[in-house]
């Protein structure tokens, strides 16, 4: 155990932050959760369980939560895990507190959408100071607090540092592999939200599988393109945070952005799935920024600004299939 990395705050009381907390102080370490909510911190301080975000998991007695930043800021490592379009604003908070060189591990998937930031550009801006780096990968919250094996991407620019992560936040079950390849790790993060949400509209519109086996692979095309055109490294994007997050994204209804597209196939609108109440949908949030981003790198993402097209309703669902099937045939 690294002595150096004994303290984490995880930053963000949500399913994900209260999982990624779970398996730090399974890890060994003393872990301080901040949550904006009262009854979060509540909870999670008297009862060991996030009742409101991730009801039914016993958490670790080493995981305290805190709705006090300078409190959270005193730690070793920071794992920021607040939806990506309020980074910004957290850090603006956060980092009067933050020590020169602490690592933060960026846990949240998405674009600024007034930037057009990647959440590494947003930390540097925001909190010089720290250290980026980040985690990502084929993970849902449910599996990762009950302990079930799971393989994410872990990236540092600082291979030394990166170890030392690694092993102080992995456990036998919780396996982060090591990456210097931070810009390929948040593209694949970013981009299989929005390729969630089309995969799942291609199942509510009852296309078949066929069809959605085709989008999901065109998708990742799209998502290495960009990752090239912004010098991503193209194994990083075949690997645990690029084509692994794709897959479990675009194919079970436990993803947010994957129900998101099955609804709005179904023939809900987006406001009717935001008034059920089930969270942030990072796809629809990061969809225009990255059609918007894809536009200035001059890199062709037809189904990513398909879908940013439908959530903006600048176009229907059936007008925007019929403007892919009827694209020209290429070579592959």
């Amino acid at each position: 155990m690294n002595s150096d990395l004994q303290n984490v705050s995880v930053i963000g009381g949500g399913a994900w932050g209260t999982a990624l907390a779970q398996t730090c102080a399974q890890a060994g370490r003393d872990v301080c959760l901040w949550a904006r909510e009262d009854d979060v911190v509540d909870s999670i301080n008297t009862t060991h369980e996030n009742t409101r975000f991730l009801p039914g998991a016993k958490l670790h007695e080493n995981v305290r939560a805190s709705n006090d930043l300078a409190l959270a800021a005193k730690a070793d490592i920071v794992l920021m895990v607040v939806p990506a379009q309020f980074t910004r604003s957290v850090l603006d908070d956060l980092k009067a507190h933050i020590r020169e060189g602490t690592p933060v591990l960026l846990c949240s998937k998405g674009i600024e959408q007034q930037s057009l930031e990647l959440m590494s550009d947003v930390l540097i801006n925001a909190m010089p100071q720290a250290i980026p780096a980040v985690l990502s990968g084929p993970s849902f919250a449910k599996d990762v607090v009950r302990g079930l094996p799971t393989a994410v991407t872990l990236a540092c620019m600082d291979a030394a540092l990166g170890r030392a992560l690694m092993h102080a936040i992995g456990t036998r079950s919780f396996r982060p592999y090591l990456s210097t390849d931070i810009i390929g790790a948040e593209i694949g993060g970013a981009v299989k939200n929005v390729l969630a949400i089309a995969c799942g509209i291609v199942l509510g519109r009852q296309l078949g599988k066929s069809a959605h086996a085709a989008l999901l692979t065109r998708g990742f095309a799209e998502m290495t393109r960009l990752g090239i055109a912004f010098g991503a490294q193209p194994e990083t994007l075949r690997g645990l945070c690029g084509l692994g997050d794709l897959v479990l994204t675009c194919s079970s209804e436990q993803s947010r952005n994957m129900s998101c597209g099955l609804a709005l196939g179904r023939g809900e609108s987006l406001d009717e799935i935001y008034a059920k109440g089930t969270g942030v949908i990072e796809g629809a949030a990061t969809a225009p920024a990255l059609a918007a981003l894809a536009a200035r790198k001059d890199v062709d993402m037809p189904i990513s600004e398909a879908v940013a097209a439908i959530l903006a309703g600048k176009i229907g669902i059936d007008e925007a299939i019929e403007g892919l099937l009827s694209r020209p045939f290429q070579v592959e």
